[in-house]
Parts: structure tokens; C-alpha cells; sequence
């Protein structure tokens, strides 16, 4: 980073994933707070000229506010390496696993960590017949933001009619009754722990608008298991090469009680909107949103 008394950061946001429109809500909040900070910031709408865009503005580190594939997922983070820009969040192999959910589920089972059975099928395979026991899930396996979620009930008399946006390979996991839990790693800490309570399933539309879904934190729920979800949260995010801040989602049976928290999937680069969970987990612990973004540029890196 640069020795300059305002480093210039280039903060790429929108992009051409699913999560374009999430993505820009993200980036501009993030540019207001590092503004506030004191930082020289320059908003770049990420396209296929990102490689000249970057070249012209000569940052001295790229805030990444991407969601989704191509920002999310090892793309731009290799080019920012190619470049030797430091950026924020995980680095090339981290987000790329992360954004796999079977190979997060791999590496999740090699360090010890709970998981739901789950198998990844072709579309075509998921539309003509059950492919586990209902009650499952089916998603995309390398999207996020539950871009595409179907959940397919034990009363299910047939398999799911599938959105014709939906992708060629698909994930179908085991469904995990409970309460939607979710944990923040920022550096080597593990924040605290919210419960996500909503009308009804976990979707876009619960985590993006304003009111759609309840966010109690911290979860009240019993220490043991809050204890555990801030353990297997760090755990994910060593496990998986992840550094910056990242986020993993849980579900917890109750009734099943340590038996019942499995691990969903680790996010790499979580929402930074106003109703995002990881500013409001960094909030609760003393960060303010201006905090958390300057802690994330002094954080920026490559060659990781």
C-alpha cells in the first residue's frame, strides 16, 4: 500500500453476475464510509475493462464490493494479483472453494465440521425424479445470495419444475429444520452470533429488502451452541484459506441440540448494505461501519 497520507482506493462494484443490483447497494454504502474515513475513493461499475479502468486510476488498493460469480469466485481476484494491486477479502483458491458449495462441504468434513448430506445432480436429473428422500433443498452449487432456492416437502408427490435461469449442475442437500444462524470472522476473531427470523425460508427477497426479515443478535440462544457456531465459524475460515472478513451460516435443529448445528456455506465477501448481518455483528462488538471498512483497505493484500 501506498505511504501516501490518503491511499487511493478504487472500490469495484456491480459486475455481471446475479448479484449485480446487490452489489452496487453494497458498493456505494462502502464508498460513503470510506469517504467518511478519509480515504480518496474512486467507484468503478466492473466490465470487461476493468484491466484499463485500473490502469488509469493507478489505486493503491481495490476495495472489492463484487457479489456473486466472476467478483466472488477467483476471477477478479486473480487478475488483481496479475496486476500486484492489493485488494480486500480472501485471496484467489479461498474464494474460489468458497464459492463451490461441494467443495466447501469437502473441506468443511476434512477439518471436522458438521455438514448435511448432499449431492450435486443436472438439472435435467432434479426435474424427472427425487434424487434423495424429501424432504432437500435444491440450488445452485456456486451461487450465492439464495439466487434460485427450491425447498421440496416430505408431502412432495413429485420432483421439482425448475425456473428455466437455473444452471445445468445443481446441488440437492439434505433440508435442516431450525432457526437460520449466521457468525462474522473478521481477521482471526470470531464476532458473535445472530438468529435470522423471518416469515418464512432464508430468500433474496428476506435478506436484500428493508423489513423482510428479524435480526436478533446477539442470538439468544444456549451458550454451548453459541460458543460453537463462533468456533466452527473461525474453523471455516482458516480451513478454507479465507482472510479479511467472511461469513458463515448455520442451521440449528433445536430439538436436536449440538446434534442439530450444521454448517451451510462460508461467504467470502459479505453484504455491506444497511441491512447486511456482518456491519451489524461488527456494530455490536464496538466497529462502526466507517471502522470496519478502513479496518478492510489496512487489511488489503496479494500474493495470498
Amino acid at each position: 500500500m501506498s505511504s501516501r497520507t490518503n491511499p487511493k482506493v478504487a472500490v469495484l462494484m456491480g459486475g455481471p453476475s446475479a448479484e449485480r443490483e446487490v452489489s452496487l447497494s453494497s458498493g456505494r454504502e462502502c464508498v460513503k464510509a470510506l469517504r467518511g474515513e478519509g480515504f480518496e475513493v474512486v467507484e468503478v461499475d466492473a466490465g470487461r475493462d476493468l484491466p484499463a479502468r485500473l490502469a488509469e486510476i493507478q489505486p493503491d488498493v481495490v476495495f472489492n464490493a463484487l457479489h456473486g460469480r466472476w467478483g466472488e469466485d477467483g476471477c477478479v481476484q486473480g487478475l488483481l494479483e496479475w496486476l500486484n494491486i492489493p485488494y480486500t477479502h480472501s485471496g484467489v483458491l479461498a474464494s474460489s472453494l468458497a464459492m463451490d458449495k461441494e467443495r466447501t462441504k469437502q473441506v468443511y468434513r476434512a477439518a471436522g465440521l458438521p455438514v448435511a448430506d448432499s449431492c450435486l445432480a443436472s438439472k435435467a436429473e432434479v426435474e424427472a425424479r427425487h434424487v434423495m428422500e424429501p424432504p432437500y433443498v435444491v440450488k445452485p452449487y456456486n451461487e450465492g445470495s439464495s439466487v434460485g432456492v427450491y425447498i421440496v416437502q416430505e408431502a412432495a408427490h413429485g420432483p421439482p419444475q425448475l425456473n428455466e435461469q437455473m444452471p445445468d449442475v445443481l446441488m440437492v442437500e439434505q433440508y435442516v429444520p431450525g432457526r437460520e444462524l449466521t457468525a462474522t470472522v473478521v481477521g482471526d476473531r470470531a464476532l458473535t452470533v445472530t438468529d435470522i427470523i423471518t416469515d418464512g425460508w432464508y430468500d433474496y427477497h428476506a435478506k436484500y429488502a428493508t423489513g423482510g426479515s428479524r435480526h436478533v443478535v446477539p442470538a439468544e440462544v444456549p451458550q454451548e451452541i453459541f460458543d460453537a457456531c463462533l468456533d466452527y465459524a473461525l474453523r471455516a475460515h482458516q480451513a478454507l484459506g479465507c482472510r479479511g472478513v467472511s461469513r458463515t451460516d448455520f442451521r440449528w435443529d433445536e430439538a436436536r441440540g449440538m446434534d442439530g448445528l450444521i454448517l451451510l456455506e462460508t461467504n467470502t465477501q459479505p453484504g455491506m448494505t444497511p441491512t447486511s448481518l456482518s456491519p451489524e455483528q461488527a456494530e455490536k462488538c464496538g466497529m462502526s461501519f466507517g471502522q470496519l471498512c478502513r479496518w478492510m483497505v489496512e487489511d488489503a493484500s496479494c500474493n495470498r
